[in-house]
């Protein structure tokens, strides 16, 4: 249409009565004094000094005829008035900052940030590269590995591979295949009957303090109707990683037994370097795809995610 046919066709739609809004600046003062509790920091994230931060925050209680925040010694407080126009400030200024993010990137870019912790990008992602590049020519897989969640909301990520149970709020999510963890160890060792279990090693490996249900040793005890080492007495008889991946390590050096991942040592378990002696093995959950919700049918996102399912499926 040309510019002619739009200016009738603007003319034709009924004025839009102005927004009854606060200054933005107000609004943007208070939501920062907000979440720091400080006019300090708030004026530090801003840019701009404390007193510029109270003005903004005492124009904006005036405009609304009510306090925001209780003043104490040295501290703020938000009212219960400023309570809740700080969570609706807070979800409308991340629509925003997102809104804007989008639009911040190349319209023709076809990169993907796919975050997972380090044991699943070093076991599982890196191992099928190859075959993403094969499937996807024309996208640039940027992988993200860290034991710390990200925000997927804020566009800190594009996609994710999350283990747990898949109900992560905002977020769109598909279970990719469940988790479970068995004593896994080096044929070398020998290992056939629990009764031998406490003549070797055990190989610990930290998890992460919201895990759902960790596979830890103790709990392996429990579950195999077993009586545990006491206390100091379990870690004392074995070794300890930080990284699952060091964990699986150590056991094909014969070094012990460890608690692993099933999938992340599938390779190991088809060849033969590692063995399963016996059960029980440990239900953690399952591995999900997820990304954040409206962003799913993205092309780009959703042909890793594709991808990521239908290597998961094989």
């Amino acid at each position: 249409m040309d510019e002619a046919g739009s200016s009738v066709s603007q003319t034709q739609q009924p004025p839009r009565p102005p927004r009854r809004l606060p200054p933005l600046l107000s609004l943007r003062a208070f939501e920062a004094a907000a979440a720091h509790l400080s006019f300090q920091r708030a004026a530090h994230e801003l840019s701009v000094t404390p007193s510029a931060i109270s003005h903004q925050v005492r124009a904006l209680e005036d405009t609304l005829g009510q306090p925001l925040f209780r003043r104490l010694t040295r501290q703020l407080a938000l009212t219960p008035a400023g309570q809740r126009l700080f969570e609706d400030l807070r979800m409308g200024f991340d629509v925003l900052e997102a809104g804007v993010d989008k639009l911040r990137r190349p319209a023709a870019s076809q990169s993907v940030t796919l975050t997972t912790n380090t044991a699943f990008a070093a076991r599982w992602v890196l191992p099928r590269m190859v075959a993403f590049r094969q499937a996807c020519p024309g996208i640039e897989l940027r992988l993200h590995a860290s034991d710390t969640l990200v925000d997927l909301a804020r566009g800190d990520a594009d996609i994710a591979v999350r283990s747990g149970r898949g109900n992560w709020p905002g977020l769109v999510s598909r279970e990719l295949m469940p988790e479970r963890y068995a004593p896994l160890c080096s044929p070398m060792l020998g290992l056939k009957r629990v009764a031998d279990l406490p003549k070797h090693q055990l190989i610990h490996c930290d998890w992460q303090p919201q895990a759902l249900a960790p596979a830890v040793w103790p709990r392996w005890f429990r579950e195999a109707g077993l009586a545990a080492p006491r206390g100091r007495a379990m870690k004392a008889s074995g070794l300890s990683f930080s990284d699952e991946t060091h964990a699986i390590l150590a056991a094909l050096g014969g070094h012990g037994v460890a608690l692993l991942s099933l999938t992340l040592a599938a390779e190991e378990l088809r060849n033969g370097a590692l063995v399963q002696p016996f059960g029980p093995a440990l239900d953690t959950g399952s591995y999900f795809l997820a990304t954040a919700s409206g962003r799913e049918d993205e092309p780009a996102i959703r042909a890793v995610w594709e991808w990521i399912a239908t290597q998961a499926g094989s």
